[in-house]
């Protein structure tokens, strides 16, 4: 566990928690949630784009990684309160 904290972590590894925050934004059952939490996990990452000490890109990755454990725990309270109507916006688009 040590290791971790103190090496800076891989590409592929920023790569896999940004697709985690994408895959548990889409179980969100409210819309405005789920594109917030999309929303917020893009600017998050292209916040943190410019980072280049080893140390920042660590904290900042380990921060990541417990904002993505309150993300699923959120998900899963959000799954237990599903509005009774669906958003407007999850409605499919019919032409007239």
């Amino acid at each position: 566990m040590a290791a971790t904290l103190t090496s800076s972590p891989s590409a592929a590894e920023i790569l896999s928690l940004f697709r985690s925050f994408i895959r548990i934004a889409r179980q969100f059952p409210d819309y405005n949630i789920r594109e917030y939490t999309k929303r917020r996990a893009v600017d998050a990452f292209r916040q943190n784009a410019t980072l280049s000490n080893p140390s920042s890109i660590s904290d900042a990755f380990s921060y990541g990684k417990s904002q993505l454990e309150v993300a699923k725990r959120q998900a899963v309270v959000y799954s237990l309160y599903v509005p009774p109507l669906p958003s407007i916006m999850d409605l499919p688009n019919k032409p007239f």
